[in-house]
């Protein structure tokens, strides 16, 4: 009987790359896990099994150099490499080895071998249930049984964790190891950096040797505990329950502050713990994770960016001709001024245009555009700008400065203390407010959002133009996020009122990054007199794409579009709220509309909407961005699956414990936004 060990291997995980050639004492990981295997009197044979991916080369040269087999098969399916393996090795018995677990013990295996001859038993393992620590898994099971499973099962769970189907089908025999202890709490894996900490200390403790036994690690533990503590919060077996996006999140976490660079797209803002964080195609209002896995995307389709939709075919096109001609020279492409020219001809009381690639610069050249024109250093604000310097300072000495302002306590750690008192927030629709603040501070600069979730009263906007005429103060109308919403420019044109600088982003290039500012040119030429510059705003791709962009628009009066479709959303929720006496608050333009229940759990119905609609097929929460691909079939099929969700929140009105419904942490409530 030819017992063959395996030891599936791969250089791609996820939450550690190259984590099976990491470095164990002046050893790669998995040539430790070799040796110490190599002890195991009962097993005939080692094979190491690793996938075909080329990122695996340097594992299978090195496990070769050792004088092991190592064999490629397929990347996801690992039961069909099992198969082959020991089909190519006339296995008769196979003892299953994860290639991140150097501490196998080779007595254990032999052990284990010997009980699952004894049980006379398909399959015999450690492992269900679980008693030793993680990282001493053990499975020992025929190779008539694994060819069983393949021929059986087509699951992707099966095929990617290899035994399921055998202990659960009933069609094999089980049985499993008593150890009579539990110490499944702790952990001896290696899947994320902290794992690998804990392992080094373990083998720095025992150096130079590497052949202690499970028992002395168990010893160590017990009498060293700090030594262990670095990986005590990961849960055993956690990676076989997420998703690949849901792995690299947790990665990223750990080596990009925040996990990544805007706070709107952070797992935690929409299903902590079960998003799929990441993407892997997205066309039209459809996306796709990392698993292949298909998402209907009624979510914020790109942060506000694609209102034509995901991957429209016309701009990609433009983009591609860039590509194929050179984004970058010495030279400085043509499309930025026949950009200019539609952008001027977009907002006629304007003469002059700079760019950015992002909002937030965008906002800050504004900024310093108009204090230079100004002659004034003070600003009075309304609404949210973005997260350079000069906006935060709103917050010095009091964090809650910006609280009406869609970010409540923002804290200014890192802002320089002496612009303080620099920037004065005032509310939407309290002229009074502004009238004293332009009374008391020397303000030179108003800027603000024309619309978010209100509109005008009591000819505010008129208002607050008049008295910047009339003080000499820069307006600044911010319509990075309203912006082509309602009309082919800014929202400002539906209030028959015009600013003095404009700034446009998001929606501009459908996904590509561009921004502008637009101005009088007694203000923009201002920006001659301070320093202004930067590389990366003069490439060709956003320039080219905001072309096309707006040709398409312009075409297709995309805008009345999502606005018509944006009320008709807007109407269906407060219909399904009305068949099941649910008080719903709306909120946002049409095309950026969103609702809010009104209760205490508000936030756990909000998760609750996240993690139903996810199961469904559907990116939504409690807000829709709206695009010109979300037909009428679209939102048809989002309303259906709606109302199961709008069912459930009203059984637990009425007492069911949404709590216990939720698989996970709630979501974190972010943007504040004012009814």
């Amino acid at each position: 009987m030819k017992v063959v060990a395996i030891v599936q291997a791969r250089m791609g995980s996820t939450r550690l790359p190259g984590k099976v050639m990491k470095d164990l004492g002046g050893t790669p990981l998995i040539g430790v896990l070799l040796a110490r295997l190599a002890r195991a009197e009962r097993v005939n044979q080692i094979v190491v099994a690793t996938s075909v991916d080329s990122g695996n080369l340097p594992l299978k040269a090195y496990v070769e150099s050792l004088g092991y087999v190592c064999e490629q098969g397929s990347e996801k399916d690992v039961l069909q490499r099992y198969a082959d393996i020991a089909k190519k090795h006339q296995a008769d018995v196979v003892v299953r080895v994860t290639g991140d677990c150097p501490l196998v013990d080779p007595l254990l295996v032999d052990t284990m071998i010997s009980g699952y001859l004894a049980a006379g038993t398909d399959y015999y393992s450690n492992v269900v249930p679980p008693c030793f620590p993680d990282g001493l898994d053990l499975e020992v099971f025929s190779a008539e049984a694994l060819f069983r499973c393949i021929k059986s099962t087509d699951s992707d769970y099966d095929h990617e964790h290899v035994t399921p189907w055998i202990r659960e089908s009933g069609q094999c025999s089980t049985a499993a190891y008593q150890a009579g202890f539990d110490l499944s709490h702790w952990r001896w894996t290696v899947d994320e950096p902290a794992d690998l900490v804990v392992i080094r200390n373990v083998f720095n403790h025992f150096s130079p040797d590497i052949f202690f036994s499970w028992q002395a690690v168990r010893d160590l533990q017990s009498d060293q505990p700090e030594l262990f503590d670095g990986n005590s919060g990961i849960k055993r077996n956690e990676g076989a329950s997420m998703g690949t996006g849901q792995k690299l999140w947790k990665r990223a976490k750990q080596i990009i502050p925040g996990g990544n660079m805007l706070l709107s797209k952070r797992s935690e803002m929409f299903l902590p713990d079960l998003w799929p964080s990441y993407f892997s195609k997205a066309k039209g209002c459809t996306v796709w994770d990392m698993d292949g896995n298909e998402f209907l995307d009624m979510s914020i389709m790109g942060i506000g960016t694609n209102i034509l939709g995901y991957g429209h075919p016309e701009v990609d096109d433009a983009v591609r001709h860039v590509i194929d001609t050179g984004n970058m020279a010495t030279f400085n492409c043509p499309e930025e001024v026949w950009l200019a020219e539609k952008l001027i001809e977009l907002n006629p009381w304007a003469d002059m245009v700079r760019y950015a690639r992002s909002g937030g610069e965008a906002n800050a050249i504004a900024i310093r555009i108009a204090r230079a024109a100004s002659g004034k250093d003070n600003v009075a604000i309304c609404g949210y700008h973005g997260w350079h310097d000069w906006y935060l300072s709103a917050n010095l000495g009091s964090d809650e400065s910006l609280a009406g302002h869609l970010l409540p306590g923002l804290d200014p750690k890192g802002v320089p203390a002496n612009l303080r008192n620099t920037v004065y927030p005032f509310n939407y629709n309290r002229f009074d407010e502004l009238q004293a603040l332009v009374d008391n501070h020397n303000i030179g600069v108003i800027k603000m959002e024309v619309v978010r979730n209100m509109g005008p009263e009591d000819n505010f906007l008129q208002k607050v133009r008049q008295l910047a005429t009339e003080k000499g103060i820069v307006l600044i109308f911010d319509e990075c996020t309203s912006g082509f919403r309602q009309s082919f420019g800014g929202i400002y044109k539906l209030h028959d009122v015009e600013p003095d600088m404009a700034i446009y982003g998001k929606a501009m290039g459908n996904g590509y990054a561009i921004t502008s500012v637009v101005g009088r040119r007694e203000i923009m030429e201002a920006a001659q007199s301070t320093f202004i510059s930067s590389t990366f705003w003069t490439e060709r791709i956003g320039p080219a794409a905001a072309l096309k962009t707006l040709e398409v628009m312009e075409r297709e009066k995309s805008w009345e579009t999502i606005t018509n479709t944006g009320l008709n959303i807007r109407e269906r929720w407060q219909a399904l709220a009305d068949k099941y006496e649910l008080k719903i608050n709306h909120w946002g333009l049409p095309a950026l509309t969103g609702f809010t229940f009104d209760s205490e759990k508000a936030l756990y119905y909000k998760t609750l909407t996240t993690q139903m609609m996810l199961e469904k097929g559907i990116l939504a929460s409690n807000s829709v961005y709206v695009c010109t691909e979300h037909t009428e079939q679209v939102v048809d099929r989002y309303f259906t699956e709606l109302d199961d969700v709008f069912a459930v929140v009203r059984e637990c009105e009425d007492g069911r414990v949404v709590e216990d419904l939720l698989k996970g942490p709630i979501c974190h409530a972010g943007f504040k936004r004012l009814n």
